[in-house]
């Protein structure tokens, strides 16, 4: 009986043995399939489509299966950072420029230097995502910060389509508080935006660069006059008050005044024309920046909308870098996703999807074209804690709009806190 019990226990344990070998496959998860964490940001209409993008892959790589970690912008970076500081890093991460650096100087991110296809991107662009000699990020397209404007409500209010080419900040306040007090309180001419790409080129048409080092270089002057065309732009009605534009700051841009038809105005990244086109209904038009009287350039700059980038402790690091490529080069999904991460970073994609981009795509293609000659080369990633910059800039343009902070004084206060984050 004792030798019968013996061999039982024995083969019982084989056979867990092998239904554990089984179930764990040669690496892989779930039967034999490898599983990859894909963190992003974005609207609803983005999850879809990029839902759509990621059964595109796993039906042309049945061996692995893609899980989606989506949130709101809002609060992507805080769940990514808490998760990189547990060791739970998703393996493939979207990454703006302004967190690159911080995330490639910890060692978070993985050189992907001839693991993934870029032939077809522009040096340039390309470039943007390279740190030390190391590539370790992907830009999926490129796009400028712009005005998106619905020239149906500008008309209706009386008014002309600006000029683009000359006019200045003065002429934004002015149209804009004109378009509020034909809008019978409700609609606004424009919602503010305090996005730091808007104080960059504002600052870029008083000649000065956003960074100098590891240090901001904008002038406390050019600061507060930026605070004082939103304060301008408040007192003139052209924009919400303070209350309901920081509430308004706070939503998506499908939930924006333009997208909801409650404002005629609004700046945004240039690929997020579609997103508000959708969202209202309405037909959308792109234009420059304002500039300050008498400025020499108008301070706009091609950007990366977002990078890929693979985790540097993923247990699949081939398969990371196998999805980023095909989310960079498959047509099939530069047709899905269109420009919502910016117009195809791949010539080869963007001359596939060409003509078959909607038409709010189309006018952003054409847009961007329209103004190649005069754009600022794509920057380069910003010092380590960049990432912090919105929500402190945030912060400190609510005190000067709701008049708890005088603007000269949070200025300077900005100035100090966003040079200790960035170690200047």
């Amino acid at each position: 009986m004792s030798s019968g019990k013996k061999t039982w226990s024995a083969a019982l344990l084989a056979t867990a043995v092998l239904a554990v070998t089984a179930a764990c496959g040669s690496g892989g998860d779930d039967g034999g399939k490898v599983k990859l964490r894909f963190s992003y940001w974005g609207s609803d209409a983005r999850q879809k489509m990029t839902e759509e993008a990621i059964k595109k892959f796993e039906a042309k790589n049945p061996g692995i299966d893609v899980e989606g970690e989506f949130s709101d912008f809002a609060n992507y970076y805080e769940t990514l950072s808490t998760k990189v500081a547990a060791s739970d890093a998703p393996d493939v991460i979207t990454l703006e420029i302004r967190g690159l650096r911080e995330y490639a100087d910890r060692g978070t991110l993985a050189d992907l230097t001839g693991k993934v296809q870029t032939a077809d991107i522009d040096p340039k662009l390309l470039g943007t995502g390279g740190i030390d000699s190391k590539q370790f990020a992907v830009p999926t397209g490129a796009n400028v910060f712009s005005v998106v404007l619905n020239p149906a409500l500008v008309e209706s209010a009386g008014q002309k389509v600006p000029d683009d080419t000359k006019w200045t900040w003065k002429d934004y306040v002015d149209l804009s508080s004109k378009i509020t007090a034909k809008g019978g309180g409700t609609v606004y001419g424009t919602q503010l935006n305090w996005n730091p790409a808007f104080l960059q080129i504002f600052a870029a048409q008083r000649g000065e660069p956003f960074y100098q080092g590891n240090k901001i270089a904008v002038t406390p002057e050019t600061i507060v006059a930026w605070w004082q065309v939103m304060l301008d732009t408040i007192k003139a009605k052209g924009s919400p008050d303070a209350a309901k534009t920081a509430e308004v700051g706070a939503t998506s841009v499908d939930q924006s005044l333009l997208a909801t038809n409650t404002g005629a105005s609004g700046m945004w990244w240039s690929n997020q024309l579609g997103a508000v086109a959708k969202a209202s209904g309405k037909e959308m038009s792109l234009l420059r920046l304002p500039k300050a009287e008498g400025a020499t350039t108008g301070g706009m700059f091609l950007q990366p909308a977002m990078f890929y980038t693979a985790s540097a402790k993923s247990e699949h690091a081939a398969e990371a870098a196998k999805f980023i490529d095909f989310m960079i080069n498959d047509a099939e999904v530069g047709g899905i996703i269109l420009s919502d991460r910016g117009l195809p970073a791949s010539s080869k994609v963007l001359a596939a999807v060409k003509d078959k981009l909607p038409p709010a795509d189309q006018k952003t293609l054409q847009f961007v074209d329209s103004i190649k000659g005069e754009l600022a080369d794509p920057p380069a990633a910003p010092p380590k804690g960049a990432s912090a910059l919105e929500d402190m800039l945030k912060r400190y343009t609510e005190e000067v709009i709701f008049g708890r902070m005088a603007p000269d004084v949070a200025a300077q206060k900005f100035l100090t806190e966003a040079n200790a984050a960035l170690g200047g």
